[in-house]
């Protein structure tokens, strides 16, 4: 069974994700998301200063905020991330060795799908929510609309090319926990 992502994410219906390089930057996107009301943040791990940036956030912020590791594309980065102190793991897919690296490591996780043999095997992984990326490329909307007569009980957290005017059609669907972007970052 997946470790706790549904009630660690489900009160929030956008996920900011952050591509960060520097404390300055982490010190305005989360003090722009507080503001505005969002208790959560993804940092991806994408820059040298991620992980040094996800232990700061999570330091300094994580009474008020959720901080998230995105673009976990290994084993070790996983384990990397939840050292540096993040409360959640986002991969944009998924392989057998890190759905259980990142089971191991305790926290709530999300592995991303798109296809239907993918949802399949993540469904045999005893994986319930899943990221759904990119969503733009892979049919978004009307993709995860057929998808929900199909996968029953699962549900998905579409992001890439979501903006602020497409979210309200991805959240209007009943197999859709959230959304994640960067809008609401810029």
């Amino acid at each position: 069974m997946q470790n706790g992502i549904r009630e660690i994410l489900s009160p929030f219906s956008i996920i900011p994700v952050a591509v960060l390089h520097t404390q300055e930057q982490a010190d305005l996107a989360c003090t722009n998301l507080l503001e505005k009301g969002i208790g959560v943040i993804e940092i991806t791990l994408r820059t040298a200063s991620a992980l040094d940036l996800i232990r700061y956030v999570s330091t300094r912020y994580g009474s008020n905020l959720i901080v998230g590791a995105g673009t976990v594309c290994s084993s070790e980065r996983a384990e990397a991330a939840a050292k540096a102190g993040a409360s959640f793991l986002v991969s944009p897919g998924q392989t057998e060795q890190l759905v259980n690296t990142m089971r191991n490591t305790g926290l709530p996780f999300l592995p991303g799908a798109i296809s239907p043999t993918e949802i399949q095997q993540s469904m045999e992984r005893d994986l319930e929510v899943l990221k759904f990326f990119p969503a733009h490329v892979f049919g978004g909307v009307s993709a995860l609309s057929a998808y929900a007569s199909v996968f029953q009980g699962i549900d998905f957290i579409p992001t890439g090319g979501i903006n602020e005017q497409s979210m309200a059609d991805y959240l209007a669907l009943p197999n859709v926990l959230a959304v994640g972007g960067s809008w609401m970052l810029k």
